[in-house]
C-alpha cells in the first residue's frame, strides 16, 4: 500500500482544489484527472514542501478572488481544452471511417509544439514558487 503521507497529501490536496474551483461542474473533473495523473506517475517524487506551498496556494485561491483564483482557473481552462475539447465527437470519428483526411505537415507540426511555450511558463513558475502545478 501507498506511503500514508502520500495518501494524505493527495487528499488535503483534492480537497483544497473542490474548494478553490467551488465545486463548479467541469473545473473539478479536470482538476481530479490531473491530480489522478500527478500521483500516478511512476518517475515522481513526494515532495513534502512542495505539497504544502501548492495547499497554500490553493487555500488563497479559495479564500479571494485574486491572482491565485486566477491563475488556477486559467490553469484548468488550458486543460480542459488541451484533452476534453480536442477530443474528436463520435459523429465526426465515424464519418472520417468513410473518407479520411490525411494531416498536413504543419498541422502535425502545430499539434505537436502548441503547448511547448505554455509548459516551460508553468515549469518556471512552479520551480520560482516551489509549487507542483500541472
Amino acid at each position: 500500500m501507498a506511503d500514508l503521507k502520500v495518501i494524505h497529501a493527495y487528499r488535503h490536496l483534492y480537497r483544497g482544489l473542490l474548494h478553490a474551483v467551488q465545486f463548479s461542474k467541469p473545473a473539478r473533473y479536470v482538476a481530479r484527472d490531473q491530480l489522478r495523473a500527478a500521483f500516478r506517475e511512476e518517475r515522481a517524487k513526494f515532495d513534502p514542501r512542495n505539497t504544502a506551498r501548492t495547499l497554500r496556494f490553493l487555500e488563497a485561491a479559495a479564500r479571494t478572488r485574486g491572482l491565485e483564483h486566477n491563475i488556477l482557473k486559467n490553469l484548468l481552462v488550458v486543460a480542459y481544452y488541451r484533452y476534453y475539447a480536442s477530443r474528436m465527437p463520435w459523429k465526426m470519428v465515424e464519418h472520417s471511417i468513410h473518407a479520411p483526411r490525411k494531416r498536413t505537415e504543419l498541422e502535425s507540426f502545430i499539434s505537436k509544439t502548441a503547448y511547448k511555450h505554455y509548459d516551460m511558463t508553468i515549469a518556471m513558475l512552479n520551480k520560482s514558487m516551489g509549487l507542483c502545478l500541472r
